[in-house]
């Protein structure tokens, strides 16, 4: 029997299990793919809020990522909540470290900023660090409206605008980036950008608050297709169908945003 693929993700701890790493181990696992995990943050999380958060120094965030580099390597990478400078110089470093891996330069960089509850997650001043030293190197760059609109300093209003945010995007160093949709009205439309053509993947709308975790699941979906060996732009597809029926298929949890349904063709 052939070992499956495995990813990599580099995120915050979500305690209510929605979101962060777990649910970046979840997807993964119903994607076929081998998840190992990278801590940078702990917090106190539910489908509410967000309560605390304890950042994870960086000398055990880059011991970390050698443990599971040296010993299981990784088919392609995934990061999430990375909370300040350091943080996000720390695991710039390591990636280069490690760029002979071909795991490693199949990096999808999701800006996570803003939990589901409103709660910041990005330090103001790591901004320019996110920026400058991670979208570089990123394959796939996975923002919402709202975190292309703070990468770029653009106002995103319309679908000209959000094809403008794409081209700065890319023109930052980035191989390719999907501009999600959720936050504008009608279908859920993504934008997708390779520096040379675009692809707008559009799915239903769904009256549910239970969205909880959707950005750190697609981007971990997109990891997942990188490491089976799918295409950017397949891999971003993909991605888009296991994340819609992951929201069709999802349940009440907590009092707040309950979560996606990663296991879906389990409970169907």
């Amino acid at each position: 029997m052939r070992n499956p693929p495995s990813a990599l993700t580099i995120a915050g701890s979500d305690s209510g299990a929605g979101a962060g790493v777990q649910a970046d181990l979840k997807t993964f696992a119903a994607l076929g793919v081998y998840g190992t995990s990278v801590l940078t943050a702990i917090t106190a999380q539910n489908t509410v809020a967000v309560t605390a958060v304890h950042e994870i120094p960086t000398d055990v965030i880059e011991a970390q990522i050698d443990a599971v580099v040296s010993d299981i390597g990784a088919d392609a990478t995934k990061t999430g909540m990375l909370s300040s400078s350091p943080i996000i110089e720390c695991v710039t470093a390591s990636l280069k470290k490690y760029a002979g891996i071909p795991g490693l330069r199949r990096l999808v960089v999701d800006p996570v900023m803003v939990a589901k509850s409103g709660d910041s997650l990005l330090q103001e001043e790591a901004v320019g660090a996110l920026r400058d030293l991670l979208l570089p190197m990123a394959a796939v760059v996975t923002p919402n409206i709202p975190e292309a609109e703070t990468l770029t300093g653009l106002t995103i209003s319309t679908d000209d605008d959000v094809r403008k945010a794409a081209k700065e995007i890319v023109a930052m160093g980035a191989a390719s980036v999907v501009v999600k949709g959720g936050h504008r009205e009608g279908p859920a439309t993504d934008v997708y950008y390779d520096g040379s053509s675009f692809r707008e993947f559009t799915s239903p709308r769904f009256e549910t608050v239970n969205t909880h975790g959707t950005g750190c699941t697609f981007a971990s979906a997109v990891a997942a297709g990188l490491a089976k060996g799918l295409p950017n732009e397949d891999a971003v597809g993909q991605a888009k169908e296991f994340v819609t029926e992951a929201i069709r298929h999802s349940f009440p949890i907590g009092q707040g945003h309950g979560p996606l349904n990663h296991f879906y063709k389990l409970w169907k």
